[in-house]
């Protein structure tokens, strides 16, 4: 009752400050990376030998707008055609052969764009459209000069139209003695289709060791553009579990079938670990952590990294703004911990909740706070490295980052939610160190 009260309280003191009046428009769900592939051999092919997709590399740019093409097979036909966009330095529109097809205001975090309908068979153009006029700056504290236009990685995919979307991972202790981990794997598949879709689903989970541990199948029915998730469960050693010491991984192999034809293959790491938090006390797979915190710029070199690791750095904190999928898989690599950051700064509007004050109490920012906190959190989750999330830096505190809190808090309960600007209010999941 008195967080309720409260956050009405906050709610009544705040102002339609400058805000934008628009917001993203035709983005995909955000989730993790998995990228389909035509055959079982070719998932440990990089993007440069795929016949599902393609980078985008040739551009030519003026005044903020890139241009580009791409090639769209035969072979494509009835599937579903992306595009993902890593990152951007500011809002855009993507247009595809003289068309709009989206626009994304929060372009710190890779975003897929459907794009079926306006993609034709051979070649397309391709345009992505910096705002000149960035409205998002009031929580982007970190451009604090002019900076040249640019834009990160950009992909061109299909995958068929009922399949793999996402893959999720949680692990919890399943002995009294801590020495046997019980990991359940959802796998969530998406139809596209406008009529009933039924697909058979095979997954096969490789430990360190490559041997089998999990096998099996399953079948799922689909209604009109309906979604689904397929779920095993398995109990693995302590000793296979993901840590500092021993960032090992286990593999994830699925693939789908149709009518009996296969549709689409992958091939994941997923690093098995527990985390908790309990009365202000961190353990990772059942040993308490003391944190030793360092906010870095990404990108990071693996000779950077290890040299933190040498002065004693256990944990990484990303600055604001775009952290690309790379620097994740470093740490995961190397058994750095991170706690991933929300593209969220607002420390140039100051400390003040009042009216024209910072835009963390201002409820018209809401939905732009909680499209980047969730952008940001399915980015980061299926790292291992990743063991807490930051809603914001230097960003005061209010009914903006409140509903931040509790809209990741939704989504997963073990892993915790820091905010250090928080002040001491409830927002921020006190470690004991």
């Amino acid at each position: 009752m008195r967080t309720l009260l409260l956050s009405l309280l906050i709610f009544s003191c705040t102002t339609l400050a400058a805000q934008p009046h628009t917001q993203t428009e035709n983005r995909e769900k955000p989730r993790s990376w998995v990228m389909p592939y035509a055959s079982a051999d070719e998932t440990t092919h990089t993007l440069e030998k795929h016949r599902y997709g393609a980078v985008i590399n040739e551009w030519s740019q003026a005044d903020g707008i890139f241009s580009s093409h791409f090639t769209t097979p035969f072979a494509w036909t009835n599937r579903q055609i992306f595009i993902r966009i890593d990152s951007a330095s500011a809002p855009y529109e993507l247009w595809v052969n003289g068309r709009r097809v989206a626009v994304n205001y929060d372009p710190n975090t890779p975003a897929d764009f459907l794009i079926t309908k306006l993609a034709k068979e051979g070649r397309n153009t391709l345009q992505i459209k910096l705002q000149d006029n960035n409205p998002m700056l009031p929580i982007e504290s970190w451009h604090t000069q002019e900076s040249a236009p640019a834009i990160g990685g950009v992909y061109v995919f299909s995958s068929p139209t009922m399949g793999i979307r996402d893959v999720l991972v949680n692990s919890r202790f399943s002995s009294a003695d801590g020495a046997v981990v019980t990991s359940e794997v959802a796998i969530v598949v998406k139809s596209y289709a406008l009529n009933e879709r039924k697909a058979r689903i095979y997954y096969d989970l490789e430990n360190p060791a490559g041997e089998h541990v999990a096998t099996g199948y399953g079948d799922l029915t689909l209604r009109m553009r309906g979604e689904d998730t397929l779920r095993f469960v398995v109990q693995v050693p302590d000793s296979t579990l993901w840590s500092r010491e021993r960032p090992q991984h286990y593999t994830l192999r699925l693939h789908t079938q149709r009518e009996g034809r296969n549709m689409e293959f992958h091939n994941l790491p997923l690093g098995l670990r527990v985390v908790s938090l309990q009365e202000g006390v961190l353990r990772i797979n059942g040993r308490q952590e003391q944190l030793r915190i360092q906010q870095i710029a990404t990108p990071a070199t693996a000779e950077q990294l290890r040299a933190l690791q040498h002065e004693g750095i256990n944990t990484l904190q990303p600055l604001p703004g775009a952290v690309s999928s790379d620097f994740y898989r470093l740490c995961d690599t190397l058994g750095m911990y991170v706690i991933a950051q929300a593209p969220i700064d607002s420390h140039q509007a100051g400390e003040a909740r009042s009216k024209g004050g910072n835009p963390s109490n201002n409820p018209a920012w809401r939905p732009y706070y909680l499209e980047r906190v969730e952008n940001s959190y399915h980015h980061a989750k299926r790292h291992p490295s990743v063991i807490g999330f930051s809603i914001a830096h230097d960003s005061s505190n209010g009914i903006c980052l409140y509903d931040s809190y509790l809209h990741i808090k939704k989504q997963e309960n073990q892993r915790p939610i820091l905010y250090f600007g928080a002040g001491g209010e409830w927002n921020h999941d006190v470690i004991n160190q």
